[in-house]
């Protein structure tokens, strides 16, 4: 059984930073001591930390589109995708597919059905560096989500579903007059933005209530995780929780925020809001949440690169110890998706493991290894 010992490293381990050694036999954490030894690769004092494990991204869908209307090859573009995952540390990723789009344009689509193909192809190969699991983004009020989601249900790679509605006037768009600057900003005419959402909002009227109760009754019973998605209000999270939802994925508000954590769901924040120093659209701060302790983990949302800097940077704006931190893009999504054998540095899990060293105030990933084989 192949040996390799990690020394001269900063341990993070769940509740202390130890400088320590680190043994690994067969893919596995055998030993997690104190001290330095002789034998073994000098990590020159730099942090280990485990594996991140990503529960929500849609990088694969930028490695795609990477350009408006320049479609990249869809199996060079998860190739990429994973290659980006790996070099930020995260050695654990639910790609996040949406399926149903309210956009005319039918890339979304596409891009799902082709990641699925792509998946089935790759999962079983030495290609891909992380391990990739699906998190599907089920769009309620688009016509043909009950189709896609049928289609992909009983994927043995489901770890996660996202009940999301992007609707004009709902959840992060519920500003409507906000949502009408946006278009015209982006191009769009005034007239053509009002009919999208007096159409937009009549589809919702019709399709989202029998697309929600096929969706719930398809996954039941699979123990796959339920999120809701864009919590704005008290009364939302209380429908959500209502029926069986018990994560709430980027609440928009600290008012949805405290509301799950009075009901005991879980909380998904967006690393990117705590490395940009808040949201992209207006609504409330990451570090806020985590100060009010309601966060239960970090997602890169759209940039994986922003999971171990969010984290090294959540102490300095919230107070929190790093690693506490680190637990929020490690341990604690692991736990969530379901994923009880990684996420920690503890002997008997897998030996998923990223060296970061800090520089200017800035964490670096510098090596990356997933079941003890380096992989970027």
């Amino acid at each position: 059984m192949s040996e390799t010992i990690f020394t001269n490293a900063t341990l993070i381990l769940p509740d202390a930073l130890m400088p320590g050694t680190l043994v690994v036999r067969g893919g596995v954490i055998a030993e997690v001591q104190p001290g330095r030894v002789e034998s073994g690769i000098d990590l020159d004092g730099d942090y280990v930390m485990p594996g991140v494990v990503d529960v929500h991204t849609d990088n694969l869908e930028r490695q795609v589109m990477p350009r408006i209307g320049a479609r990249w090859p869809s199996r060079s573009a998860m190739i990429a995708h994973d290659a980006q995952c790996a070099a930020a540390g995260v050695t654990s990723v639910l790609d996040a597919l949406c399926l149903g789009d309210l956009a005319p344009s039918e890339q979304r689509v596409r891009t799902f059905r082709d990641a699925l193909v792509d998946l089935d192809a790759l999962a079983h190969t030495d290609l891909l560096k992380s391990d990739h699991f699906l998190h599907l983004r089920c769009e309620l009020p688009a016509v043909d989500m009950a189709e896609l989601v049928d289609s992909a249900a009983d994927h043995p790679l489901v770890r996660m579903v996202s009940l999301m509605d992007h609707t004009p006037g709902v959840g992060q768009y519920a500003d409507l007059d906000a949502y009408r600057a946006r278009r015209r900003e982006e191009g769009h005419d005034p007239a053509k933005v009002e009919a999208r959402i007096t159409r937009l909002l009549d589809q919702r009227a019709r399709m989202r209530t029998p697309n929600r109760d096929f969706l719930l009754g398809r996954v039941a019973g699979r123990g796959i995780a339920l999120a809701s998605h864009d919590d704005r209000t008290e009364q939302e999270v209380a429908d959500n929780h209502a029926l069986g939802i018990r994560i709430s994925e980027f609440p928009v508000t600290l008012e949805a925020a405290r509301a799950a954590r009075a009901r005991g769901m879980q909380t998904i924040a967006g690393a990117p809001n705590i490395v940009r120093g808040g949201s992209h659209s207006g609504n409330v701060s990451a570090a806020e949440l985590v100060r009010e302790d309601t966060v239960d983990a970090f997602a890169s949302d759209y940039v994986p690169a922003s999971l171990v800097e969010a984290a090294f940077l959540c102490g300095e704006q919230t107070g929190i110890s790093l690693p506490q931190a680190i637990g929020l893009v490690t341990d604690r999504p692991a736990a969530m998706a379901g994923l009880a054998d990684r996420g920690r540095l503890s002997p008997g899990l897998r030996a998923d493991l990223v060296r970061v060293r800090v520089h200017g105030g800035m964490p670096v990933v510098l090596e990356t290894w997933r079941a003890g084989k380096r992989v970027a």
